[in-house]
């Protein structure tokens, strides 16, 4: 079904429909970890750190959409709470590695439960093929997305 001025609008929009889900599931998550006095975004930057998908804070910033003076100062606090560590790389000193600590990891394993009884509550009603269906969609989705800007680029 392709979009044309009569059809596209913002309950339909992709775009939208996925911005309104994000921030609705960043403010459950800040409610579903309040207890521990971590955030939604402390919450996926550990996550992100955990996972290898980044380890400096310009490679989070990226990988999160966040501005890089954001999550520098976001690394400061998850450091003080003693969740993250920096080190300077060895081959290049200018670049600043980050690492979980062991608390750090603790804190990752102890927030990913809370997170996912969150979204399984979210997702009670769904049978596991809508679930599964809905996780390849997405997924797809990416995918396309990141073809499309690659061949843009």
């Amino acid at each position: 079904m392709p979009f044309t001025d009569s059809t596209f609008y913002p309950d339909v929009s992709p775009g939208y429909l996925v911005r309104q889900i994000h921030q609705m599931s960043v403010a459950a998550i800040d409610r579903t970890l309040a207890d521990d006095a971590m955030s939604a975004t402390q919450w996926m930057t550990l996550v992100s750190l955990y996972f290898d998908h980044a380890d400096t804070c310009a490679g989070l910033a990226r990988t999160l959409g966040h501005d890089k003076g954001a999550m520098t100062r976001l690394i400061d606090q998850m450091e003080q709470a003693g969740w993250v560590v920096r080190q300077r790389d060895d081959a290049d000193r200018r670049i600043v590695r980050l690492s979980l600590t062991t608390a750090g990891r603790e804190a990752a394993v102890a927030a990913k439960r809370k997170v996912i009884d969150c979204w399984n509550g979210f997702l009670a009603d769904w049978s596991d093929a809508e679930v599964a269906d809905l996780i390849a969609t997405l997924q797809r989705l990416r995918r396309t997305m990141e073809e499309s800007a690659a061949c843009a680029a």
